[in-house]
């Protein structure tokens, strides 16, 4: 009997990645009345399961340790939420001759939201016109006046904790009140005071009032291993769940984006995936796409979407596809303060994270070095971190009473400092396909070309030259130590902060960018990229905030769109 095929359903928007951009534009083209396919490269999160926030080193088999005492997985990893990794196992990524670059990623619904610190920054009105300020890099080709009203909306959609300071280039936003400072915030604030180092309460997505139905921080200080209570933000719990309200939503777990597929019309029709759990593959169909899988992975993808009319890549006629890959620079230093040795034990808790921070106190004056950075600081009674329990095992050997004497004695002690300044893109940092390393799926892989340029080494050395100013002042000695690997003396690693941008970079010229204002492709006018890809520069605010508005841009765009039948 002959079999009439089913037509294909074709959505009106297909979204790769559901992070902090995919999970925005989920919820703003669904509840503007769009039906919205999402492809995420990890499997649903479980908050009640994968969370463990509360959950103790005794609670665990080893104490959280692998046989062998190997790393601790569940306790004492640099993130604690699930299914963020720096090796992804039948995933590889290359770097060149000569580079190093660390590549963190996230498989799991909600992206890195999940392992995020929550530091949500809006970058400044100088930020978006750098070049024309100083001659280095490209100005974007929008202004902080037009993105200024996303992130009113961003934050005061997910809650963002601060307080108005009137700060140049440090923006003001639509703050909740902060928490208080903590006894090593409030010694570290004297010595910045003496040294007139600018040094506020910090600015998190997280909330201390209740917010759409999301209730306050209970501060239990373990933001990093997830929140059952969704108090924190993280795009799984907060952007997604609307989203799917609507009943507009369709989420497919554990799908691997191989390719955009282009039609005869010269627009994207279709999403080419690997299905994960069955190893088989998959199209699904829409209207419109929206790119949101984390920069490098975007670039990636576009990389391997090659086709007669894009044999370099889709929407990459430009060839900056992969190019501008830049990292936050990171610079960090620990003080030892005997001062804390005489504080009684107390409940260190609070939010998680900083309850403070210093915003680049140096704006427009002279330095030997252009841009500048933010400064983060933490220590006391915690679990992990600088100073914190599992630290100071780590610091000292020995057995018995002797060594729980010296652990007591030292513990709470410690509070590390890292810069997070601007890098100025460079033409020999940049990613690309490996022409001979392709994934378990068969998919090339990401080589890295790393290079720092002489800027931001000078930006580091300053850096180290503050903290161990900080640290003096405050009456403390600089130290260091192995167990402290993100608190190095000398400059990052690059990838190794997680603020990788800058890859499909948005302007207004079609030879020199591959995205417009509206992180809309030139050359494929239903494509979008909805994440840190088309960020012009990497200022010195961490890059989330940024990402969340301009996909909220984007995707009212994208709406107004859709409307006139510009998409079909």
């Amino acid at each position: 009997m002959l079999q009439l095929n089913t037509p294909r359903k074709i959505y009106d928007v297909c979204i790769i990645g559901s992070g902090a951009g995919g999970g925005t534009a989920a919820k703003v083209l669904t509840e503007g009345g769009l039906n919205v396919v999402m492809l995420e490269a990890g499997p649903r999160l479980n908050p009640d399961k994968d969370f463990k926030e509360h959950v103790w080193p005794y609670e665990l088999a080893h104490r959280g340790a692998d046989v062998g005492g190997k790393a601790r997985h569940e306790m004492n990893t640099e993130f604690m939420a699930p299914n963020g990794f720096w090796e992804i196992e039948g995933e590889p990524y290359t770097t060149a001759p000569g580079s190093t670059f660390r590549w963190f990623r996230s498989r799991i619904e909600g992206g890195r939201t999940n392992h995020w610190g929550r530091i949500a920054l809006r970058f400044g009105p100088a930020d978006f016109r750098a070049r024309s300020i100083d001659g280095m890099g490209d100005d974007w080709p929008i202004t902080y006046a037009e993105l200024a009203p996303y992130y009113d909306k961003v934050e005061s959609y997910i809650g963002v904790f601060g307080t108005k300071e009137n700060i140049p280039n440090a923006p003001d936003g639509v703050f909740q009140p902060p928490p208080r400072p903590r006894c090593t915030e409030t010694l570290i604030k004297k010595a910045c005071d003496s040294l007139k180092i600018t040094c506020i309460p910090s600015r998190m997505a997280i909330l201390t009032q209740p917010l759409n139905g999301r209730p306050a921080c209970h501060y239990c200080a373990q933001c990093g291993r997830g929140c059952i209570a969704a108090s924190n933000f993280s795009s799984s719990q907060v952007m997604i769940p609307p989203a799917q309200a609507t009943g507009r939503l369709t989420m497919i777990a554990n799908a691997m984006a191989r390719e955009i597929v282009l039609g005869k019309t010269g627009k994207a029709e279709a999403v080419s995936y690997i299905d994960k759990t069955t190893r088989s593959e998959s199209r699904v169909y829409a209207r419109a796409f929206v790119v949101a899988a984390s920069a490098c992975e975007s670039a990636r993808l576009l990389l391997n979407s090659r086709s007669p009319s894009f044999p370099n890549g889709l929407a990459n006629s430009s060839g900056v596809v992969g190019r501008y890959l830049t990292d936050s620079v990171g610079a960090g230093l620990a003080g030892y303060f005997p001062q804390l040795e005489k504080v009684p034990p107390h409940n260190h808790d609070g939010a998680g994270g900083m309850h403070m921070y210093m915003p680049w106190w140096l704006f427009g004056k002279k330095n030997d070095f252009l841009r500048g950075y933010h400064i983060e600081f933490g220590g006391g009674r915690n679990m992990p971190g600088v100073g914190g329990f599992d630290g100071v095992c780590a610091e000292h050997e020995g057995y018995g009473a002797a060594l729980k004497q010296r652990c007591r004695s030292s513990y709470g002690n410690y509070i590390g400092f890292a810069g997070r300044g601007e890098m100025i893109p460079n033409e020999k940092s940049f990613c690309e396909l490996d022409p001979n390393v392709v994934d378990r799926w068969g998919i090339p892989v990401l080589r890295f070309h790393w290079q720092w340029g002489e800027n931001e080494i000078r930006m580091a050395r300053h850096m180290q030259e503050t903290f161990r100013s900080i640290v003096e002042a405050a009456g403390g000695t600089v130290v260091g130590g192995s167990h402290r690997r993100t608190h190095s003396d000398s400059i990052s690693v690059g990838g190794e902060i997680i603020h990788e941008l800058g890859t499909v970079r948005m302007g207004n010229d079609a030879k020199r960018s591959a995205l417009n204002s509206h992180c809309q492709a030139h050359d494929v006018k239903n494509l979008f990229v909805a994440d840190a890809a088309p960020f012009v520069s990497n200022p010195d605010k961490n890059p989330t905030l940024t990402i969340m508005a301009l996909s909220w841009r984007t995707s009212e765009y994208l709406l107004e769109q859709a409307r006139k039948g510009e998409l079909s």
